[in-house]
This record gives structure tokens, C-alpha cells and sequence, in this order.
């Protein structure tokens, strides 16, 4: 099971079919980054692991408005927006690992994985740097005439990186399809927004280009797929780039290796226990009759065995033949 691109389109309610997919989508997420989580702590995953957990309702939201052509791009805390777009768990996780079975062939590990095929042009370690490559998509978007628009994601520490208003600037004057999805988990590393953001409202980083936005509740499956399906038409129909402040929240550390100091255990219970999103949205689900405790049991039953296949594919491959070191490298003459 992998998670699916779902169309949609401005005034379609979603189907009992698809509220029941993006709880599955963001359980999906959820449960292979605690096994990752896992594999790491074992010495299974070397460098550097940034986790998703708490932040599933974003790029699940977004993908559920996304359209056929459309591209994904993003920085290192990827393994999400990989999985939400369709990758095979089994080669995200065999990547994380270093085997040669990964996306990348095990040689771009957590950090640096794509997928062509699927559209995903990474994973990128350098804060900020997936801006400018982000307007370059949607560049090729509107040369090729394909309708596709690109979701380019990034933090709200990287929105204060100078390429980020070069790239807003190209994509005003060109009306670039592109919606600039702006992930505001409250900390930049260990640095809470308020001390690094001179204004507290992101999305209104565009208003000098003229560049529309606005913010939603990143903890709200439905309030992203809304937002984006705003956001997406907005920019598919030719009138330029959109920006979407999405307030969430990750549990976990900036990293593995980060202890989270910076904020207290209290901080972090009250966001699980008050807005987790999958809670809340299996909870809605309940109430509505879409789900009960059968199928709520099903579909976790079948989530926890793809993670494990996606575990045990990655630790059965090899690792990649020294050969490879030469392989996929431009060199310039």
C-alpha cells in the first residue's frame, strides 16, 4: 500500500472513500517515521533523520487537491511529502538505510531522495535551497503548457533565507504557477519564530511582490485541502504564485540528535492531547459514522505490516556496489 494522489477540484465535497484515505495516508506517514525513529536509534540509519511526526495533515492536505501534472518539492524533513506522493515506502526506507535498493540507489539517504516518475524532486539539506529550484519547476510548468503546478515546501526558518524573495520576485513577474507552502512548526532548529521573525504572520512575506496568502490550521486535514485547493486553482488558472502559512507542529526534535530543550514537556503534551491531527480526524470520523472501532483496527493492522515489509525489505537489500560512486555524478570540463 502506498499513498495515492487524490483529484480534486474547488467544490467537491471529499468522499467517504477519500476521508478514509487520508486518515489512512497520514497513519501511514505517522507509523513509518516511528519506525524509522526506531531503525535509527539501532544504528540502522546513519546521518542525519528528521522526522515528520506531528506534521502529517500538511502535505496528506495538500496532496488530496493536487492534480495530475502538478510537482513536489521540499528540504530534509522529506520522508512525508515522499510518501504522501506515491513512493514505495519500501524504497524510502531502504534509502534511510543506505541500501541499493533505495530511491537514490542508497547514496542520498534521508535527505536527498527523487523520484521522477512521481514527480518528486526531493529532499534538500541546504536551508532554503529547494526555493529557487521550486520557481524553476514551476517555470517548466508554464513553458511545457502541462497544467501542472509545484508545491514547494518550506519552514519557517528558511523563510527568512534571501533566495526565498528572489524566487517570490521571479514568480510574481512571471506568474509562475507555484504555491509556496510555508510549514511554520513553531521552531527553526531550536529557535522559537518569535525570536527569528521580525512579523509574526509569514504569509504575508509576499505582499511586496504582490503575491497573495494566507494561513490555515496545519493540524486540520479538511482546512488544508481546502486551503489548498484555493491556493492550487489559484495558481493553475495563470494568476501567479500563492502562499500558504500552514501552522503545525512536530513533536520530535529538529532531529534525531536534538534533544528539544528549547520547550517544555507541556508544550508538547497539550499539542498532542488538544491537536493532534490524526486523533482529531479519526475522532470526527467516528462521530460521523465514516469509521468504527473494526475498521479503525483493519486499517492499522494493515498500515503496521507495510511499514514492517518497508523494515525488513530495507534491511534484507545490500548495500550499494563501490562502483556506484562513480555513477549519477556530472563533472564539468
Amino acid at each position: 500500500m502506498v499513498a495515492a494522489r487524490r483529484k480534486a477540484r474547488p467544490g467537491n465535497e471529499p468522499s467517504r472513500d477519500d476521508l478514509i484515505g487520508y486518515y489512512r495516508d497520514m497513519l501511514l506517514i505517522r507509523r513509518f517515521e516511528e519506525k524509522a525513529g526506531q531503525l535509527y536509534g539501532m544504528g540502522l540509519i546513519n546521518g542525519f533523520c528528521h522526522l515528520y511526526i506531528g506534521q502529517e495533515a500538511v502535505v496528506v492536505g495538500m496532496m488530496a487537491a493536487a492534480g495530475p501534472a502538478d510537482s513536489v518539492i521540499t528540504s530534509y524533513r522529506d520522508h512525508g511529502h515522499m510518501i504522501a506522493c506515491g513512493l514505495d515506502p519500501k524504497g524510502v526506507m531502504a534509502e534511510l538505510t543506505g541500501r541499493s535498493g533505495g530511491l537514490s540507489k542508497g547514496k542520498g539517504g534521508s535527505m536527498h531522495m527523487f523520484s521522477n516518475a512521481n514527480r518528486f524532486y526531493g529532499g534538500h539539506g541546504i536551508v532554503a535551497a529547494q526555493v529557487p529550484l521550486g520557481t524553476g519547476l514551476g517555470f517548466a510548468h508554464k513553458y511545457k503548457e502541462d497544467g501542472g503546478v509545484c508545491h514547494c515546501y518550506l519552514g519557517d526558518g528558511a523563510v527568512n533565507q534571501g533566495q526565498v524573495y528572489e524566487s517570490f520576485n521571479m514568480a510574481a513577474l512571471w506568474s509562475l504557477p507555484v504555491v509556496y507552502v510555508i510549514e511554520n512548526n513553531k521552531y527553526a532548529m531550536g529557535t522559537a519564530v518569535e525570536r527569528a521573525a521580525a512579523g509574526p504572520d509569514l504569509y504575508h512575506r509576499g505582499a511586496a511582490y504582490g503575491i497573495k496568502g494566507e494561513m490555515v490550521d496545519g493540524m486540520d486535514i479538511l482546512a488544508v485541502r481546502d486551503a489548498a485547493l484555493r491556493s492550487l486553482d489559484y495558481a493553475r488558472s495563470g494568476k501567479g504564485p500563492y502562499i500558504l502559512e500552514v501552522q503545525t507542529y512536530r513533536y520530535r526534535g529538529h532531529s534525531m540528535s536534538d534533544p528539544a530543550k528549547y520547550r517544555t514537556k507541556e508544550e508538547v503534551s497539550k499539542m498532542r492531547e488538544q491537536h493532534d491531527p490524526i486523533d482529531t480526524f479519526r475522532a470526527r470520523l467516528e462521530k460521523d459514522g465514516i469509521l468504527d472501532e473494526a475498521k479503525l483496527k483493519d486499517i492499522d493492522r494493515e498500515v503496521k505490516a507495510v511499514v514492517v515489509e518497508a523494515a525488513e525489505f530495507a534491511q534484507a537489500c545490500p548495500e550499494p556496489d563501490p562502483s556506484e560512486l562513480w555513477t549519477d555524478v556530472l563533472i564539468s570540463v
